[in-house]
């Protein structure tokens, strides 16, 4: 895994990664297993710009000092425990960035999920190292052809937590993943997540972001045959002081594919800080391609602050239809001044506005005790300014 992908051979001895001016397209994104492929970054680079390095605790410097180890727990489904050298590791992706080499460079086993049409939710945890230690991790889900599965994965616990996941979807299969990050409030989480989706394959993804100290995670979607549908959903909650950054790139290279981003975040205190980058790219083999992007911030205080900014780059004028858009506000004084006209207080006003606003990603989520404990978890958000 010492390769360098996406790099020409005369430059492969070079450090390389993203410099302070934006790439003229994400198909220049360098990306490479080696940790040492990539600069140090000191946080002007494109892709560093919006992350408070200092809150990082060493994870892109290497002076993190790995002294923990996270507890994975996966019920309903074939599970193993693999070394770096198992020839399924990196069929999802490449890492693009330094923490996601570290963790890739560091990991000792990595955990391999095998889905083959079990009826039932498989449930993944990943429990963190626990308060003041630091830890890497690596994640295959992997469906085989034709197969059907849901799966849950949730993050949860304290410490500081660099890792890869990788999802393979096998030709003709469906997957429903919802993956939450529910930290306790000095967890630091920096994750990839790779997506690989195979010919007529179907990715229906929920992202949950709701606790931590800050949660930066980056999914890349990649098609390695035409037919492909991939649907990537995302909601995030910050607090005061809390930064969650989203960072997303789906990479249409093969023909007649598919692929749908939304992504809402709520803002509240001082300091609250949410991130949101979507990169789509059509290369020009991608003809009849379909995809839209949209995100969504509320911002219920002032002080917090939303960063959003949508890329869509097509190469070729053969696409079935492309679009995106992304908006940030404050609550809509005329839905308030509607709800409290007809007798409803205004803090309950407020709280119907919220709910409103996350129930279209709260309703695809079709596990009826998770939805529930994920809005019970917006409604103890919510309680905390009163919004």
């Amino acid at each position: 895994m010492t390769e360098v992908a996406g790099l020409a051979p005369e430059l492969a001895g070079a450090k390389k990664g993203q410099g302070s001016k934006p790439l003229a397209s994400a198909s220049e994104r360098f990306t490479s297993y080696d940790v040492d492929a990539f600069e140090v970054p000191g946080g002007r680079e494109e892709n560093w710009r919006f992350t408070p390095m200092r809150r990082l605790r060493g994870l892109h410097d290497g002076t993190a000092a790995l002294d923990g180890s996270t507890a994975v727990t996966v019920l309903g489904a074939e599970t193993e425990s693999v070394g770096r050298d198992d020839a399924r590791i990196g069929e999802g992706g490449v890492p693009a960035d330094r923490v996601a080499a570290a963790a890739w460079s560091a990991f000792r086993t990595a955990t391999v999920v095998t889905l083959d049409g079990t009826p039932d939710p498989v449930t993944v945890t990943v429990e963190g190292p626990g308060e003041g230690r630091s830890a890497v991790g690596h994640l295959q889900l992997r469906t085989t052809p034709h197969a059907q599965a849901t799966v849950v994965v949730t993050y949860s616990g304290s410490g500081t937590l660099a890792d890869n996941l990788e999802v393979v979807l096998g030709d003709g299969s469906q997957l429903t993943l919802v993956v939450t990050d529910e930290w306790a409030d000095d967890a630091v989480h920096v994750g990839a997540q790779h997506y690989s989706i195979g010919r007529d394959a179907t990715l229906r993804g929920v992202g949950v972001a709701l606790g931590g100290d800050l949660v930066r995670i980056s999914p890349t979607v990649q098609y390695r045959g035409p037919g492909g549908d991939a649907e990537l959903l995302g909601l995030g909650y910050a607090d005061a002081g809390q930064h969650l950054e989203q960072r997303l790139l789906v990479d249409h290279s093969v023909p007649h594919c598919r692929s749908n981003v939304n992504y809402k975040n709520a803002l509240q205190g001082d300091g609250a800080h949410t991130v949101w980058i979507g990169d789509v790219l059509i290369r020009a083999a991608a003809e009849a391609t379909e995809t839209f992007e949209l995100n969504r911030n509320l911002v219920l205080t002032p002080k917090a602050r939303a960063d959003s900014v949508p890329n869509l780059e097509i190469e070729t004028g053969e696409i079935a239809g492309a679009g995106h858009a992304s908006t940030t506000g404050r609550f809509d004084d005329e839905q308030l001044f509607y709800l409290q006209s007809r007798g409803i207080p205004e803090d309950v006003a407020r709280r119907l506005v919220v709910r409103g606003f996350f129930g279209e990603i709260l309703s695809k989520i079709t596990l009826p005790d998770l939805r529930e404990r994920l809005e019970q978890a917006i409604e103890a958000e919510l309680a905390v300014t009163g919004a």
